[in-house]
């Protein structure tokens, strides 16, 4: 059986049956030409419609170079890459056309544009059952944008990150742009609403715009051995079930690499459940170096005036909460570490992390938070937390300025986590004056370590916390630190075993000496 062979049956596996059997289509056959200067669009949806209207079937892209707009996917079609074929996401402003004009939405309050809408895409589907995309081929998003305009939620604080306070309006506007200025433009690689047994495998993206991949209400959708390094978010994962993220790289040094929300983009609550992160590398190295194996690192600061991000990340959007969420044996390199958010309502339930390794950690290696920015209709509440487990996680080359922490809210503390099997190890150099400090609770801040500035502990800080339960915590510097290892407040029920540094001796200040 030919490489080609292999390719075909694994594609059509999750095809009804009678389209199993239906001959494959040659996208050249259907008229594209794949040389790079042709735009191919419409070739490409010709065969898709025509896979579609025998019931279903596969649509093979030999190696080329396919310029396209958006392309629109077809419940029981499965798209096929073959060794070097490319797809160049065409820029309107160099190629006649464009992409498809967002959806009419109405009144979006409570979500920005990008997740909030999915026809402007390079791929999309609508309700669509039963498609795969699949191969080892490359989707160029050269001429994609990163760009979007912000919600139109009339409550301003919350919405951007404290580290964005000092951009000026020209700033914010370059990033985030007047929605009529995005008709005509692209700015997902693939985008996904509703629908469900979906199936990404095999091939890379560079470049994916805002979203390389955005998955709004699917319901079974399986990610697996991906490569993508771009200049925004990698995988978003938004109010779906039975969702599989495995052996996946993913580079993303301006915002968070694979996140699972669950916001009100489909216009009414719905959580994100049943996800499985599993066996997949992060990081927020120089776009376009992970690809290329140089690792780069010469980029200081995301776009958010922050350090590079390409995270794991629970939220921001919450509304819906979270449970049954499982992430393990994962490794981040050079990026914000685990962050678990819920600031806009919603419960974070049965949430395990397991066996993950760190390194060069640009701000908390672990950052649970539970936040008032509420964005939200009238009546949003405060979310809560419950069988968090964290476990086997080791750390290295964690700025110094950021402990792990533990941040809730007076009245509603993050509560039933558990820390087992874990080594931190800092930079170390925090000061005296360090350890004085005493962070405000900017209750309505947009979620991020650096929201509480530097901290006054340089391995573990616990705010409005209640029944934590810590077994073997290792916390090392590499050089030294004047502020204590650990300190508390407003924490109560904390069962601590095996952790060196914690001696059960707390100051009137809340600090473990």
């Amino acid at each position: 059986m030919t490489r080609r062979d292999l390719l075909l049956t694994g594609a059509v596996a999750m095809l009804p049956f009678a389209a199993r059997a239906a001959a494959p289509l040659d996208v050249r056959a259907l008229g594209a030409r794949g040389d790079g200067v042709t735009l191919d669009t419409d070739a490409f949806n010709r065969a898709i419609v025509e896979a579609a209207r025998a019931g279903g079937g596969t649509v093979v892209i030999p190696k080329g170079r396919y310029l396209c707009f958006s392309v629109r996917l077809r419940s029981n079609v499965a798209l096929v890459f073959e060794p070097g074929a490319v797809i160049e996401a065409a820029d309107p402003a160099r190629h006649q056309g464009r992409y498809d004009l967002p959806e009419d939405r109405g009144d979006i309050l409570y979500q920005d544009f990008g997740h909030s809408h999915w026809a402007n895409s390079l791929f999309w589907g609508d309700g669509v059952e039963r498609v795969s995309i699949s191969g080892p081929g490359l989707i160029d998003g050269r001429g994609l944008t990163r760009n979007g305009p912000g919600a139109r939620w009339h409550k301003t604080t919350g919405e951007r990150p404290l580290s964005m306070k000092g951009m000026d309006d020209h700033a914010i506007t370059r990033l985030e742009p007047d929605a009529a200025a995005m008709n005509g433009q692209g700015n997902k690689a693939i985008s996904l609403r509703g629908g469900g047994r979906v199936r990404l495998s095999g091939f890379t993206i560079l470049r994916g715009g805002h979203m390389a991949i955005l998955a709004t209400g699917t319901a079974g959708i399986e990610i697996d051995d991906l490569r993508i390094d771009t200049q925004r978010d990698g995988i978003d994962l938004d109010c779906v079930t039975g969702a599989r993220v495995r052996g996946c790289r993913v580079n993303s040094p301006n915002d968070d690499a694979i996140v699972v929300k669950s916001s009100l983009a489909l216009g009414h609550l719905k959580p994100s459940q049943d996800v499985v992160i599993s066996d997949c590398t992060v990081s927020g190295y120089d776009i376009g170096t992970m690809l290329d194996g140089t690792r780069g690192t010469t980029q200081a600061l995301a776009p958010d005036r922050d350090r590079p991000t390409g995270r794991i990340k629970l939220g921001t959007e919450s509304n819906g909460g979270y449970s049954q969420i499982l992430i393990e044996r994962c490794r981040f390199e050079h990026c914000r570490g685990l962050a678990l958010e819920t600031v806009d309502g919603g419960a974070m339930r049965d949430v395990t992390v397991r066996d993950i390794v760190m390194r060069d950690i640009t701000t908390a290696p672990i950052f649970v938070r539970i936040g008032d920015r509420r964005r939200g209709p009238e009546g949003t509440g405060i979310g809560s937390t419950a069988g968090v487990r964290l476990s086997d996680i080791d750390a290295t080359g964690i700025d110094h300025r950021y402990p792990a922490i533990l941040a809730g809210l007076p009245g509603h503390p993050v509560a039933d986590v558990s820390l087992e099997r874990i080594h931190l190890g800092f930079a170390g150099g925090g000061t005296a004056a360090d350890a004085a400090l005493r962070p405000a609770e900017v209750v309505d801040a947009y979620p991020e370590p650096s929201m509480f500035g530097t901290l006054p502990a340089w391995g573990l800080w616990m705010r409005h916390a209640r029944d934590i339960r810590i077994r073997g915590l290792e916390m090392t510097t590499a050089t030294p630190d004047a502020r204590p290892p650990v300190m508390t407040e407003d924490a109560e029920r904390i069962a601590v075993a095996d952790t060196p540094l914690w001696h059960n001796r707390i100051d009137q200040k809340g600090r473990v000496s």
